[in-house]
């Protein structure tokens, strides 16, 4: 499955990001839900049973129906019981039964839990460093920049840990893709403008932007078979971690010439006006 989901929060840390259905019907996306060939995983899942039933049928209160999947003449339910529902509710018909990855608290899913493991930042994360990566060609990473002195150890961070993102949250909470891949050559991106929880209004009110005919200025590039890339830009997009592919369009910051995709960048852009990696703009 592909398409676009909204971004409600980001954990660095811990790696785990929760998403949910810009129209409002999240259950109807899980039951085509789909993530072969993403980075994201779910943390555990739950077996969960959708039903139908007509809608002269009275069910216990203990069963919400979801009232997006509703129509004129039955309402949708699902439940994680192992009861049998064919017993208990014999005039009702069973529509799918999945696996859904479970956010804790959340019962009316309005939004699920993911997690990535590649690329692992965690270490640079402890030490409030940037993470990169060390070679083009792989995911594995290396720590930039050096430690301010006075700096909290990371034996202390599980106090002050929302601090040391921060920063983090405003690049990878603005845009953020994920890609579920249908062919090993073709890529549907998915792109979130997201709702971070943490300072949100302070993120926000501190961002400039650039207008679409200033970004439109930047140079783009359409990637050949071979992929490549000028400078030191590796084969990953630094905002949504997916790798670039052929035929995908990408556009250069001016002075640095740092690459992202085009979708990704543009999105960074017209809320903050300097690149996301070295925050260099144009003068």
């Amino acid at each position: 499955m592909s398409g676009t989901f909204l971004v409600r929060d980001i954990d660095y840390y811990k790696q785990q990001i929760y998403i949910s259905d810009p129209e409002n019907c999240l259950a109807k996306r899980l039951l085509t839900f789909n993530m072969s060939g993403s980075p994201f995983s779910p943390s555990f899942s739950i077996l969960y049973t959708f039903f139908s039933c007509p809608n002269d049928v009275v069910l216990p209160s203990s069963y919400r129906s979801i009232r997006c999947l509703n129509n004129s003449t039955a309402s949708f339910y699902a439940t994680s019981s192992y009861v049998s529902v064919e017993l208990m509710f014999p005039s009702c018909q069973i529509v799918k039964r999945l696996h859904v990855p479970y956010s804790f608290g959340d019962m009316e899913f309005s939004s699920i839990m993911l997690e990535w493991l590649s690329p692992n930042c965690r270490s640079c994360e402890m030490e409030y460093l940037r993470c990169g990566f060390k070679k083009k060609s792989s995911l594995e990473v290396k720590c930039l920049g050096a430690k301010k002195p006075g700096q909290l150890s990371s034996g202390v961070l599980a106090v002050t840990i929302s601090f040391s993102i921060i920063g983090a949250v405003s690049l990878f909470g603005t845009c953020i893709a994920i890609r579920v891949y249908n062919s090993p050559r073709q890529r549907h991106s998915a792109i979130a403008a997201a709702t971070v929880r943490q300072q949100p209004i302070e993120l926000v009110a501190a961002a400039r932007g650039l207008d679409q005919s200033t970004i439109e200025t930047y140079k783009k590039v359409e990637l050949g078979e071979s992929r490549r890339l000028p400078g030191t830009n590796g084969i990953i997009c630094p905002i949504c971690l997916s790798e670039y592919a052929s035929k995908e369009t990408i556009r250069l910051m001016p002075e640095c010439d740092h690459c992202f995709h085009v979708e990704c960048i543009d999105v960074w852009l017209k809320l903050h006006g300097s690149c996301p990696l070295c925050r260099n703009s144009r003068k």
